[in-house]
């Protein structure tokens, strides 16, 4: 008999995981209570114009080709993947601008420009950033790590000592960089995950390996296709999905988890559980009757939110040639920024604004002479009972007349077609812990770096996948997730298996 594996929720965490877990030989079936799967990766449009509404870079593709390939598949029959250059344009305050670039000839042209000096560091910095990004070839993107005795079961000392665990992200940046803009550029790669380069560890320097080492991409036709590829893969093996229904709460007897009641009262028997939703929602919502839970939830306090966003979708009436496809419109003292945000716990007065305009790259997606802009700027995740209410029509405001200031004149006047997705919306909609956009912040003091590990330490046979598990948020790590939490499972049972022979 097969054993039987309810995932609750599809977000790309839940999809990889069902994907494996079903390519395993097990049965699967999924619950999302949105119209469709997905989860964060969603899709939205009007008026002629298509906006992915949350990813829009895609980088470290080789991920979601090995999650394909172990249902024998391959990736690219079912989506086009396309390299995109620049990979981001960056505006300054002072009027400096640089198109980041994987042509490292032209990069280092640019970075020259800025300072001499710094240019001499230039590949001495990429050859570390590549380093990390091996180190964590070895553990962190190999297996679903709980803690520093896993990561060290699997480096020699050698290796952990070149991590430099006592240093910060910013203070790796520094080593290298002297130049502001520089420094600013460099730490802003923390954005894929919604860290501060302040707190994150010297180890996530590799998001520059990440991003100019092997490229970042496009998924054509919107980077919702690559949760319809998921879909494709989920109808040809044929794993059961549910869409449009909520889960009231997980069913458990003793240690064990036994199922799931959805909110229509229906019963649905299990071996296991995996969790697409956060840990803390599910125990603060799916497993409040358990005595244990509230604890539970206490004990992973120290995995706090990362940021969440405000989202604008706009559809613009005219193009802006000094757009790129990705951008950023960075804050004038970047310290300033990160600590409003995850000290204080307050929006940033001058906030670092990300534009994705896909039309660039893909027609598609907006009407002839037409662009579409996807408008992201990180804002501290919500406290209880907090509202974004009261902030966002002020915010909207402060964001648009800083881009008009920017040098994209007219935006204002030129938006006939908008929609806002606020923290709250976040939260309502994927059940956010805040209305984080990336699970849990990435903090060498308060977490080590690492996420809420895959197991429940409340109940045997639930497992935990997402952006708050390891190894984290965003695209590539979100599916990895899914998948190192299916390599756990499998693992525990050929462990029950060994005992049982």
């Amino acid at each position: 008999m097969k054993k039987k594996v309810v995932v609750i929720g599809g977000g790309l965490g839940g999809l990889s995981a069902a994907i494996r877990l079903s390519a395993d030989g097990y049965d699967v079936h999924v619950i999302e209570k949105g119209e469709r799967l997905g989860g964060k990766l969603n899709i939205r449009s009007g008026k002629g114009f298509t906006f992915d509404t949350g990813p829009s870079i895609l980088t470290m593709p080789w991920v979601l080709e090995q999650l394909f390939a172990s249902a024998k598949r391959n990736l690219h029959d079912y989506i086009t993947i396309e390299r995109v250059e620049p990979q981001w344009r960056t505006f300054f305050e002072d009027g400096t601008k640089i198109d980041v670039t994987s042509d490292l000839p032209k990069m280092l042209e640019q970075v020259k420009e800025l300072s001499a000096k710094d240019a001499n560091g230039f590949f001495e910095y990429l050859n570390y950033c590549s380093k990390m990004y091996e180190y964590s070839m070895k553990s962190f993107y190999k297996k679903s790590l709980s803690g520093l005795a896993e990561l060290r079961a699997l480096h020699n000392l050698k290796e952990l000592i070149g991590m430099d665990p006592m240093k910060s992200m910013d203070q790796i940046t520094k080593k290298y960089f002297e130049d502001k803009h520089l420094q600013q550029l460099f730490n802003f790669m923390i954005m894929y995950i919604g860290s501060s380069p302040y707190h994150a560890p010297a180890v996530l320097s590799q998001l520059t390996h990440v991003q100019l080492g092997l490229g970042i991409y496009y998924v054509k036709g919107g980077m919702y296709k690559i949760a319809e590829a998921m879909q494709s893969l989920l109808d040809e093996m044929g794993v059961t999905y549910s869409l449009n229904t909520s889960v009231r709460k997980i069913t458990t007897d003793g240690k064990k988890a036994t199922g799931i009641i959805l909110e229509n009262s229906e019963e649905i028997p299990a071996d296991l559980v995996v969790s697409n939703l956060e840990a803390i929602p599910t125990y603060k919502t799916l497993l409040k009757d358990i005595p244990m839970a509230k604890r539970a939830a206490g004990d992973l306090e120290k995995f706090s939110p990362t940021v969440s966003g405000l989202v604008l979708l706009l559809g613009v009436n005219k193009k802006y040639d000094e757009l790129a496809h990705h951008n950023f419109f960075f804050s004038e003292d970047p310290e300033l920024e990160f600590n409003t945000i995850f000290n204080e716990g307050k929006p940033a007065n001058d906030p670092t604004i990300y534009i994705g305009v896909s039309s660039k790259t893909d027609p598609s997606q907006a009407p002839q002479g037409k662009e579409n802009l996807f408008v992201l700027t990180h804002v501290p995740p919500l406290k209880e009972g907090e509202t974004w209410d009261e902030y966002k029509d002020i915010y909207r405001e402060k964001v648009l007349s800083k881009l008009e200031r920017m040098g994209l004149e007219g935006l204002s006047s030129s938006i006939e077609f908008e929609y806002c997705f606020t923290p709250n919306d976040l939260m309502n909609l994927y059940g956010a812990n805040g209305g984080s956009i990336y699970g849990v912040v990435t903090d060498r003091k308060k977490n080590g770096g690492f996420k809420i590990p895959c197991r429940s330490k409340l109940l045997d046979n639930l497992y935990f996948t997402g952006g708050s598990t390891h190894p984290g948020g965003g695209v590539p790590m979100v599916t990895l997730s899914g998948q190192l939490t299916a390599d756990a499972i499998n693992e525990d049972r050929e462990q029950v298996n060994k005992s049982i022979g």
